[in-house]
């Protein structure tokens, strides 16, 4: 799980690097650890040059949809897994309506959320 704490007025493209380096290695069939994705589905929003590079060059497979090129219509089948990660995390009042003003228990809360939804899906 990889979470980065920001301001509700930055763009999520401002810190698309830093979320990069902060996903794990992930664990491969054969054992080996692979420390990137293969591939990353975008909308829009991250059609821009600056994360097409910093994709680039940690050789990920680009899957941005282009502006006024692509439809948005095809992400669907891969973007309902955010939107429905979102939509288990808004069951939690304190995080949708944020009520601490220190990041540190904001992102305590946010962890404690994750792990009652992983608990929940093994049981």
């Amino acid at each position: 799980m990889a979470k980065l704490l920001t301001g509700a007025n930055r763009h999520e493209s401002v810190v698309f690097e830093a979320m990069l380096d902060a996903v794990p290695p992930i664990k491969q069939p054969n054992g080996h650890r692979r420390q990137r994705p293969d591939k990353l589905h975008a909308d829009k929003a991250y059609d821009i040059p600056r994360c097409r590079r910093a994709l680039s060059r940690r050789h990920i497979r680009i899957r941005i949809a282009r502006k006024g090129i692509d439809s948005s219509e095809q992400l669907g089948r891969h973007r309902w897994v955010v939107e429905r990660t979102l939509a288990w995390l808004s069951q939690y009042r304190r995080l949708t309506i944020r009520y601490e003003r220190r990041a540190d228990i904001h992102d305590a809360f946010l962890s404690l959320a994750c792990a009652l939804i992983c608990f929940k899906a093994l049981t």
